[in-house]
């Protein structure tokens, strides 16, 4: 007889306090560039403190995704909110834009009608303070993101980071109007900071439409299962039709399992929870699906799926059945 190990259930990590840490930045942030655009006038200062507007309202999507994201499963969500997390990032994607949108129009005002900036030295050491709390932030953000496969702390991480890139770009630009004395210099740095942002926006909303629909795993993660099924191929039993996809925090599989004919219903059973097992230990949080065929049956190569991760060497002999 057969006994097989529990499989670990797939863990949902509480990820919301790394959003309230988000918020709490952004609060202090925005407190700090007000206060140091309100001593200097510059449009570059400006500019940051309105970025910072923009991470807070983030901030708070990204809350309310993890929390969704985080609730199980129900009668009406039957795979759970997982995704939710994607429409966090493109939230955060559309909100980078806007805070360009703000940059470009402020830098664009201010190269017409050049202003000089006060009080530099103060702006520019309450500018910086501010750009260090927001780079620790998104430091423990990208981290953390990484760590629990977080596509919402990862944007939030980048949106953070482009604030650090535009603050250092303003400081940058204030620097060069103090040295040359030209005015002008403070807008154009902004500009430029504006359309890097931009990119980063762009970027975000690209990850998070591919969440959306589905995307594979990362190719290390489907040749961790690959390489699973092929060491379990032996001649007796073999694989195909693998399809992969992640959602959030979570991943997810499934195969198609052809084992010999004359195997009971128990035995087939018996090897999947043990296959299970194996892929799930490997890959904490993969959620498996198997379709258990006869080998030897035509028609088990019949339903082989268009798109599907390859899992032999030379996958066209996986797909026709073993010769009489």
């Amino acid at each position: 007889m057969t006994t097989t190990t529990p499989r670990p259930a797939p863990e949902r990590v509480d990820l919301t306090r790394f959003a309230w840490l988000s918020i709490a930045a952004a609060i202090l942030t925005i407190s700090l560039k007000a206060g140091a655009w309100v001593m200097t006038g510059s449009v570059g200062l400006l500019s940051d403190a309105a970025e910072s507007v923009v991470n807070l309202v983030a901030a708070v999507v990204a809350l309310i995704a993890l929390r969704v994201a985080i609730r199980p499963a129900t009668e009406r969500f039957l795979y759970g909110r997982a995704k939710a997390e994607y429409f966090s990032a493109a939230v955060e994607g559309v909100m980078i834009f806007v805070a360009a949108a703000v940059i470009l129009v402020s830098s664009v005002e201010r190269f017409i009608h050049p202003r000089p900036i006060e009080n530099v030295g103060w702006g520019l050491a309450i500018s910086v303070v501010a750009s260090l709390v927001n780079g620790g932030v998104a430091l423990v953000l990208l981290r953390a993101g990484r760590t629990h496969r977080s596509i919402t702390l990862r944007a939030d991480g980048k949106h953070l980071m482009t604030d650090v890139v535009t603050s250092a770009g303003v400081l940058v630009g204030v620097a060069l109007v103090v040295i040359t004395g030209w005015d002008r210099l403070d807008p154009v740095v902004a500009f430029l900071v504006g359309v890097n942002i931009i990119v980063t926006g762009v970027g975000l909303i690209s990850e998070s439409v591919s969440g959306l629909l589905d995307k594979a795993l990362p190719e290390e993660e489907n040749e961790v299962i690959t390489e699973i099924l092929r060491r379990r191929t032996d001649g007796t039993v073999t694989f195909h039709g693998l399809q992969t996809r992640e959602a959030g925090q979570e991943r997810y599989m499934n195969v198609h399992v052809l084992v010999p004919d004359e195997w009971t219903v128990k035995q087939g059973h018996d090897y999947i929870e043990e296959l299970e097992t194996e892929l799930m230990t490997a890959l904490p949080s993969l959620r498996v699906l198997t379709h258990l065929e006869p080998i030897s049956d035509p028609a088990s190569y019949e339903d082989i799926p268009e798109a599907h991760v390859p899992i032999h060497g030379d996958d066209e002999t996986a797909l026709r059945p073993p010769q009489a």
